[in-house]
């Protein structure tokens, strides 16, 4: 006889048993299994529930699912739609039987894993569209099946390189398949178009890209992707493909695909097995056709720590101290894409509490956070970052992010705001931080109002993490550590690291990125030189007097301790 479920979990996990009769009721009238509810309550974990099932049903619990087991043939035959929802994927040494010739029922060692061991008749339905009678049934966790599922049909997928192949053989065929279909947003179309725009999107996001450019020349078209800062060659296709393509991202996009003399701007959202990625889509006009550029923003991805930016414990504490100070000015400042939101986002969610009123005026919004009223810039309607900032003030804020300085009406308000009694944070485009002093003084600022509202400003950039599955240590040359004012005797007996390459990193040497920073607090002695000149030389060099750690000292540091390198330090920092 079957035990039950409500008696397995009452007695090897202590699940009172009206929870249990409270669970399955509500299951009922939602149509879910009980097991979901429990776990939507935290009344069990899933790890419990599925070992409670294996006890139940008599099946094997595997927590992790050998991938290597994971065939490609079945994919042709089963939607990926079907098994993602009920939650089960075929494991199998062999082949789906009738792929090799043999008769249905004889897969070699044919393994189905479900999370719900009560869907009997998926069960039975999966079985036909395999064609195997007998197989075994094991239950794993919900995150190990879809991970499973997705990297079946990405295995099964063309490269992008055989779908061009495949387009170019069949050229006239696709033009006018082009030109004659008028629904190019259904995405279960076989169009090739469709394909390689699905295809490049895809590949990007899994080398965790942060663009897509599409670039159009006389005779050829290239698409490259930027990941960790660098750009990368992903496919060159012939010049023909190259209207098609454009024309269906922009319907993507929902852009005008007749309007090609104007630039164009729109966005788009994707799913990659469960990531969700927001597209900002940017339609240049060239000589030689569009140039297309997609911003990747994974919405998946968590905010980061403030300790997770690269910060040395020190600094940190200081930026900790700074955040919570009642008033004043904080800037960060550096080029375009060195990671001055995403420091500016970590700062927010450390200071995130309930007694806290924060609200931010932005071009993009870029991440969601929870408790935080974001305000997106909106230049068609007149929506600038001064009359968004004039509208904030009023809206008892106690902590206000502005997402730029660009001009001097909304450094005003900044500053007056400061001087009322609010914590603003903003960016600058700088080199440096004492450059931001002096940026802020063109911008039309004046200087008392700088030394009385600025507490400090932050200079970053981003520099790649070597890989490490793959970073070789070695002695470098010191005429190689020279450049970054690095020497023999600050190495002493530690090695340097350099970047190799393996499939882990995709063959660059580096995986991810980290900040290397300059924090300039602008102390007693700072604020009066300020009033005197706002020189950024004189300044820096008597922000360095008083212990200020340097961009290039920072990353020199990070060489030392084998998180970068040499080259990287040099190309972020030089000037």
């Amino acid at each position: 006889m079957t035990p039950r479920l409500a008696d397995i979990l009452e007695h090897k996990f202590s699940v009172p048993p009206e929870a249990y009769s409270d669970a399955r009721r509500l299951a009922l009238e939602k149509g879910v299994s009980v097991g979901e509810v429990l776990i939507q309550r935290k009344v069990v974990s899933e790890q419990q529930l599925l070992e409670a099932l294996s006890r139940q049903y008599g099946l094997p619990f595997w927590p992790n699912l050998p991938l290597e087991n994971i065939g490609g043939a079945f994919v042709k035959r089963v939607p990926i739609q079907f098994l993602k929802k009920f939650l089960m994927v075929p494991l199998q040494n062999g082949d789906v039987a009738g792929d090799r010739g043999e008769p249905a029922g004889e897969a070699a060692g044919c393994t189905i894993a479900v999370w719900n061991p009560a869907a009997f008749q998926a069960l039975e339905d999966l079985g036909r569209l395999l064609g195997v009678s007998d197989y075994r049934v094991v239950l794993a966790p919900r995150s190990a099946i879809l991970a499973a599922i997705n990297m079946a049909y990405d295995f099964s997928e063309s490269s992008a390189e055989q779908l061009v192949q495949d387009m170019t053989e069949n050229g006239g065929t696709i033009i006018s398949e082009i030109q004659d279909t008028a629904d190019l947003l259904d995405d279960t179309s076989d169009a090739p178009i469709i394909k390689l725009v699905n295809h490049i999107i895809t590949q990007s996001v899994k080398a965790r890209a942060s663009d897509i450019h599409i670039e159009p020349y006389q005779d050829s078209f290239k698409v490259r992707y930027r990941v960790d800062g660098i750009l990368y060659d992903l496919l060159a296709p012939p010049k023909w493909i190259q209207p098609a393509l454009i024309s269906r991202i922009k319907v993507m996009a929902r852009l005008n695909i007749a309007e090609k003399r104007l630039p164009q701007d729109g966005r788009l959202d994707v799913k990659v097995g469960n990531q969700e990625i927001d597209v900002r889509v940017s339609t240049l006009p060239t000589g030689f056709g569009e140039r297309v550029v997609l911003r990747l923003l994974n919405k998946t991805s968590s905010v980061f720590e403030l300790s997770e930016i690269g910060l040395p414990p020190d600094r940190l504490a200081t930026l900790e101290t700074l955040v919570k100070s009642p008033n004043g000015i904080i800037l960060v400042t550096g080029p375009t894409g060195s990671g001055k939101t995403t420091t500016l986002y970590a700062v927010l969610s450390s200071i995130n509490h309930p007694d806290i009123n924060i609200i931010t005026i932005e071009d993009p919004v870029e991440y969601q956070i929870k408790g935080i009223s974001q305000i997106q810039v909106n230049p068609k309607i007149d929506l600038t970052f001064a009359r968004g900032l004039r509208a904030i003030v009023r809206q008892d804020p106690d902590v206000i992010l502005i997402g730029e300085i660009r001009d001097r009406e909304t450094a005003d308000i900044a500053v007056q705001s400061a001087l009322t009694g609010h914590l603003v944070f903003s960016t600058l485009h700088t080199n440096d931080s004492a450059a931001a002093i002096t940026r802020l003084v063109d911008i039309g600022v004046e200087p008392f109002l700088l030394s009385s509202s600025v507490l400090a400003v932050v200079a970053q950039r981003l520099v790649r993490v070597l890989c490490n599955e793959c970073k070789e240590a070695y002695r470098p040359d010191p005429a190689a550590l020279a450049p970054i004012g690095l020497g023999p005797a600050d190495l002493g007996d530690r090695p340097v690291y350099r970047a190799r390459g393996c499939e882990s990193c995709f063959h660059t040497g580096y995986r991810g990125r980290l900040g290397i920073f300059e924090i300039m607090v602008l102390d007693d002695t700072l604020k009066s030189l300020v009033l005197q000149t706002f020189d950024s030389h004189r300044i820096k060099a008597a922000a360095v007097a008083q212990g200020m750690i340097t961009l290039r000292r920072d990353g020199i540091q990070k060489v030392i301790d084998g998180i970068t390198t040499v080259e990287e330090v040099l190309r972020v920092t030089q000037r």
